[in-house]
């Protein structure tokens, strides 16, 4: 077995009555990125702890290279872990965290600062990780996998808090990990970033697996391909001709929101002549294939254990009415000319004090003031 296979035999973890993970098998390749699915609560995060050593299968085993986790020698060199970004003592720089665990593994310190400048925080390598952002903190848990030099690297939920530079990234460098002859073990959420990253799947489902393929035979076994079709948008009669014509040729029309038609079991160049054969002018004919998203919701939707519902109190109240302007009460405003100009401000005479207490004296008894 290569150095970098992890390898999964009837895997199963029971906490009390309930179980985890059940009677779980497969197998992790190097050299390519593969992806980690699941709905919460599947056992994801409980197989990848059993992978490390960090819960005890109750049957069955998992190695890497052959060896169990707790068995190969000075393991953080051989295999490197994100599994919460949170483990770490605020109290400890960035630097010294790392530090930390690179003298505990036997690892050079100048590592430290190398997997600092990988991962961007070398200019925030002296400041105490409890004052880390969400995303900050994420980067600092993936320096701490790659502080080894791993051949082995799992990642759970890499992506979480980072910004779109910080994604990029890190699909990055899990595929130039894969590409270097590594084993790169990824669990996410995201299905558009397992779209982009991944080449292979791993599904599993209440502990149990569903299925482990490529990526795009995974699309292409849990969806059904279609053509989106629209004709003229004053064409009524074509479009009714159209879907005769798909029917009777084995095919099945579902019609659209937007008015286009959804065809499936014809190929598009057959519609395109069932079209041309009745006349019928065609604004679009274009091919849809599913995405990760759509096939993994397909293959899971009877898997869940948190499934959302509807409001059920939403729609029972009527809608506020329209926010009307309380009555002055004062009474309606007056006319222009029928406003009183009694206590009104008048500005002060030209060199007058505008905040002045007391009245200004008037000019005839300064004149009298004076003569005396």
């Amino acid at each position: 077995m290569g150095l970098g296979m992890i390898e999964a035999v009837g895997l199963t973890k029971r906490f009390g009555s309930r179980t985890a993970v059940h009677d779980l098998s497969f197998r992790v390749r190097p050299g390519i990125v593969t992806g980690f699915l699941g709905p919460n609560g599947s056992g994801k995060s409980t197989t990848m702890r059993m992978m490390l050593g960090l819960d005890r299968p109750t049957s069955g085993h998992v190695t890497i290279g052959g060896h169990p986790y707790r068995s190969l020698p000075n393991a953080p060199r051989l295999v490197g872990a994100l599994l919460d970004a949170k483990a770490v003592h605020g109290g400890r720089s960035a630097r010294n965290h790392l530090l930390s665990l690179a003298q505990l593994a036997g690892i050079p310190a100048a590592r430290v600062d190398e997997v600092l400048a990988v991962v961007g925080l070398r200019e925030v390598a002296g400041r105490r990780s409890s004052g880390f952002s969400l995303g900050m903190g994420q980067r600092l848990g993936i320096a701490a996998a790659l502080l080894g030099d791993p051949q082995v690297l799992l990642f759970d939920e890499p992506v979480n808090g980072l910004d779109p530079e910080g994604i990029l990234w890190i699909r990055t460098l899990m595929k130039t990990l894969a590409a270097e002859g590594r084993t790169v073990f990824v669990s996410s959420h995201l299905m558009s970033e397992m779209a982009l990253t991944a080449d292979h799947l791993i599904v599993i489902g209440r502990g149990r697996l569903l299925a482990d393929m490529g990526v795009g035979e995974f699309i292409a076994a849990n969806s059904a391909g279609y053509a989106r079709v629209r004709v003229a948008d004053d064409d009524a009669e074509g479009s009714r001709a159209l879907t005769a014509a798909v029917e009777g040729d084995g095919g099945r029309v579902v019609s659209e929101p937007d008015g286009a038609l959804r065809v499936m079991g014809v190929p598009l160049p057959r519609i395109s002549d069932l079209a041309h054969a009745d006349g019928v002018r065609l604004w679009e004919l274009s091919p849809h294939r599913a995405s990760l998203e759509e096939a993994y919701m397909r293959m899971t939707q009877a898997e869940v254990d948190y499934r959302s519902t509807d409001d059920a109190k939403a729609g029972l109240r009527p809608p506020p009415p329209p926010y009307v302007l309380p009555p002055d009460p004062a009474g309606p405003p007056r006319p222009a000319d029928e406003v009183p100009l009694r206590n009104w401000y008048v500005p002060p005479p030209p060199g007058g004090n505008p905040y002045a207490t007391t009245p200004p004296a008037r000019a005839g008894a300064e004149t009298g003031e004076e003569s005396r």
